[in-house]
């Protein structure tokens, strides 16, 4: 056992895909981490016993609109990148999908250059880009102004596919009835992830959109066409497939407990659906306000509106978020933290290693009551 540091013990240790007991995580000289069962410790090695919990691999994110009091949207540069990704740092997440709303073409062509100047800086945290609209449904436009809302163009799929030349994590969300099947294969051909979100489509124009290459759905429920007795709307058509994934906002405001469930129930490979934020500037932040687009969004009861009630994004961090699926819609304590590890890692085209805890690994999370606010392993011991 030469080379290792010190060993965390007394907890379980889940891996990004399962959970372990009697096992110890083990943090070498180099930095690195590892996994081993209490038995292959040397009776002499270096142990910090904790007090039960849950080691976690650090949270993936794959829609994050701002943080830090930052939004994306109002400032395209490096350090509005690092301010949004140390606020969610702070709440576990270490690897996130800045997102950039429905804007101009500009702003669209800034946001794209600031993540490629993020990535060539190695600036911790960012991974790619999630670009959410243009390109939606202005009858469920949810808080994207409308008037920004456009069809996919010639000049826009260029920009999405030079997006996709140059960072190595593009996803796109789209409405179908503002994109062609054609288009939606370009860009999957592309190695973008292409998810489809507001949008009223019915169930048959988002199968012809799954089987031209999205594969992927923005926040489930959320902005969407939804189940009929007659009409299965995206939401139909999402839970009838096994092969595509569905990101959830899982505050209990979003969605009702009771329906997240359900979709667990009725979904083929319900593993596919995976936690994501919609964080706003408000996330590791005190404000109470910001502006989205020029208009103010006000955060009251872990709630973000606009003036008229219109649901913001969200005030939520994945931790609580992982309270939600336990505690309210008692899902599988072991599969809850796969939705914010390794399940949004294992959709993008370069995911590899995110979400997990490998011999690559250098931090960790522990919670000491699951899922309170947690600590770093790895990088610091945890602050208790």
């Amino acid at each position: 056992m030469n080379g290792l540091a010190k060993a965390y013990v007394g907890a379980q240790i889940h891996d990004g895909v399962d959970l372990h007991s009697q096992h110890a995580l083990v943090r070498a000289q180099d930095g690195s981490l590892r996994i081993l069962p209490l038995h292959g410790l040397a009776p002499d090695h270096p142990v910090e016993r904790l007090n039960g919990g849950v080691i976690t691999p650090g949270f993936v994110d794959l829609q994050v609109n701002g943080g830090g009091g930052v939004m994306f949207n109002d400032d395209q540069s490096v350090a509005a990148l690092r301010t949004i990704a140390q606020a969610h740092a702070s709440t576990g997440t270490q690897a996130l999908l800045p997102t950039l709303i429905t804007d101009t073409p500009e702003r669209t062509r800034a946001a794209i250059d600031a993540v490629e100047q993020a990535l060539a800086e190695k600036l911790e945290g960012i991974i790619g880009i999630h670009l959410e609209g243009p390109h939606l449904s202005v009858a469920r436009k949810g808080a994207h102004d409308a008037q920004l809302i456009r069809p996919m163009g010639k000049e826009d799929l260029a920009l999405m596919l030079g997006a996709a030349d140059r960072i190595p994590n593009v996803m796109v969300t789209v409405a179908p009835e503002n994109t062609t099947p054609a288009q939606i294969k370009a860009m999957s051909d592309a190695g973008i992830v292409v998810s489809l979100g507001h949008t009223e489509a019915d169930s048959a124009t988002c199968h012809a959109a799954f089987d031209a290459g999205a594969k992927c759905v923005t926040h489930l429920f959320n902005a969407m066409s939804q189940l009929g007795n007659r009409e299965p709307g995206l939401v139909g058509a999402t839970l009838e497939r096994g092969d595509i994934y569905a990101g959830l906002i899982a505050d209990a405001i979003h969605v009702h407990p009771a329906v997240i469930r359900i979709a667990l129930r009725a979904k083929p490979q319900s593993d596919r659906i995976f936690l994501v934020t919609d964080a706003m500037a408000t996330a590791g932040s005190s404000i109470d306000h910001f502006l989205l687009n020029g208009r103010k969004v006000f955060r009251k009861n872990q709630r973000l509106t606009l003036e008229n009630g219109t649901l913001a994004g969200a005030d939520l961090v994945l931790s609580r978020a992982l309270s939600v699926m336990v505690d309210d819609v008692q899902d599988d304590h072991r599969q809850a933290v796969s939705r914010a590890t390794s399940t949004p890692a294992s959709l993008l085209p370069n995911g590899a290693g995110l979400g997990r805890i490998t011999d690559s690994s250098r931090s960790a999370l522990y919670f000491e009551t699951p899922f309170s606010d947690p600590a770093v392993l790895g990088g610091h011991d945890p602050a208790r």
